[in-house]
């Protein structure tokens, strides 16, 4: 999309410096150029979203439910899966987030540069000068996707998980403080060890908070076993 961008708006910079579209002005010019790329783009991304965000959210199930079954069979117990209503409704959930999500990855860089190539031509800036602001811009937008990727994948794997956790009966959780990362919050340091409903999460600074669910959060949690480690 980056590339393209920066093609076809050097193709109209130029040509219209050139004289090439004399009926229209450079501003004119530019300006339909920059929503037809928007329009092009949104549906490329619109057409995408619905495929990568199921195909997201079959990955983080698989992986979940292959955690899970992990740590029975470490505590020696043997639990066939299935898909109840409230797996349903966290996946359901997961996809209908993450389409919202990658739809606005390109809303929000097009509408940027849309913006920035008035801005250039009000400003009498040169080509050079814009394809720098748009790179910058694509830059800004880069980081944000890979900023929502983490987030919905910590998002996504915590609500998994907890819903298939309490599909088999466990009710609470351990939170479990990841002590990594460069920051860390001390209220999730603080947590470390506390039981939490898998319901609710638990109550920190005013509302209940998941493991994992916070922008950038690593931590995670030990099922309670009834029976076996509660």
């Amino acid at each position: 999309m980056n590339r393209d961008v920066k093609k076809e708006i050097s193709r109209v910079y130029v040509g219209s410096d050139a004289g090439i579209a004399q009926d229209e002005s450079p501003a004119v010019a530019l300006r339909k150029a920059a929503r037809r790329l928007h329009k092009k783009w949104s549906a490329k991304f619109d057409a995408l979203s619905e495929d990568l965000a199921r195909e997201f959210t079959e990955k983080t199930l698989s992986s979940t439910d292959k955690s899970v079954q992990k740590k029975l069979s470490e505590a020696g117990f043997t639990v066939p899966f299935k898909m109840t209503d409230e797996m349903r409704d966290a996946y359901q959930a997961t996809i209908g987030e993450n389409v919202g999500l990658i739809r606005s990855i390109p809303e929000q860089y097009l509408t940027q540069v849309e913006t920035m190539t008035m801005q250039s031509v009000t400003s009498g800036r040169d080509l050079g000068a814009l394809t720098e602001k748009i790179e910058q811009q694509y830059g800004v937008t880069h980081r944000r996707a890979a900023l929502i990727a983490r987030d919905q994948n910590n998002k996504a794997t915590s609500d998994m998980v907890a819903a298939r956790q309490r599909s088999i009966g466990a009710k609470e959780g351990i939170w479990r403080h990841s002590h990594g990362g460069k920051t860390q919050r001390p209220e999730h340091v603080k947590a470390d060890g506390e039981r939490f409903d898998l319901s609710k999460g638990l109550l920190i600074k005013g509302k209940y908070v998941m493991p994992g669910k916070e922008i950038n959060c690593k931590c995670g949690w030990e099922m309670v076993l009834p029976g076996f480690n509660d």
